[in-house]
């Protein structure tokens, strides 16, 4: 049965200390639930983070690393590093590092296939812009971003993924997307899946939604049968808000 998984990526905001206060608040807050809480901080804070909520039912997360295992790649992060400190979960193919770091499939590929070389957990991340969207050319788009990127995966390997659709033309663009579209990306997903690997893959991969979630329309979005959690931006930086979305299954 696929886990409900509720992820908070911090991006680039908060200091040590903010952190720290941040994950204390949540701590103190959160109910008992069968939702995962995934916090990915940034790396300077991760192993704070992680010492922080080691043993209290929150997974820290990595938001990006490098494909390479070492080597003269002067600010990036290698998965040993990451695992070091006990941080076996990381984020993949984000719509920010696509836009703004030119990521391509090839390269995400790459980094999947390190991540789980070293029994990392992936959270990949892909969706359409808006002028996919608006050209009805986002299935397309979506189908191969996963096949570039996954598709040559062995099924044992889907153990270790989470997908993360993100509509991007949703995302701070003033279009809002409704819970009918997310289902809709969802479903055709989860059946893509079904022919490449199988029902039983499909039927277990958690497929997390990333455009927006918030508060207020965070429990019908959830309730829509593909829908297993979210991956949630600005809302998971203030505790009750983010709360607000775990609670929300």
């Amino acid at each position: 049965m696929r886990k409900h998984i509720v992820a908070g990526n911090w991006k680039m905001h908060k200091t040590h200390n903010e952190t720290l206060t941040l994950l204390d608040e949540i701590l103190a807050k959160k109910k008992d639930s069968k939702t995962e809480i995934i916090v990915a901080p940034t790396f300077i804070n991760l192993k704070a983070a992680n010492d922080c909520v080691n043993g209290k039912g929150i997974t820290v997360a990595a938001q990006n690393m490098h494909q390479a295992e070492g080597g003269a790649f002067t600010g990036e992060i290698a998965a040993n590093m990451l695992t070091d400190i006990n941080v076996k979960t990381v984020i993949l193919g984000h719509s920010e590092r696509r836009a703004y770091f030119h990521e391509t499939d090839g390269q995400l590929a790459d980094k999947v296939n390190t991540a789980l070389k070293h029994e990392m957990r992936v959270i990949f991340c892909f969706g359409e812009e808006l002028k996919d969207r608006q050209k009805e050319n986002h299935f397309n788009i979506v189908e191969y971003q996963l096949r570039d990127a996954l598709f040559h995966l062995e099924k044992k390997d889907w153990a270790n993924i989470v997908l993360a659709y993100e509509p991007v033309w949703a995302i701070g663009t003033g279009e809002t997307a409704s819970p009918e579209q997310a289902q809709e990306m969802h479903q055709f997903i989860r059946n893509l899946i079904a022919k490449v690997y199988g029902s039983e893959i499909a039927d277990n991969v958690s497929i997390l939604y990333g455009g927006s979630v918030k508060p207020n329309n965070a429990q019908e979005i959830f309730s829509k049968p593909d829908v297993d959690g979210g991956l949630i931006g600005g809302a998971s930086l203030h505790a009750d808000d983010f709360l607000a979305i775990v609670n929300a299954f």
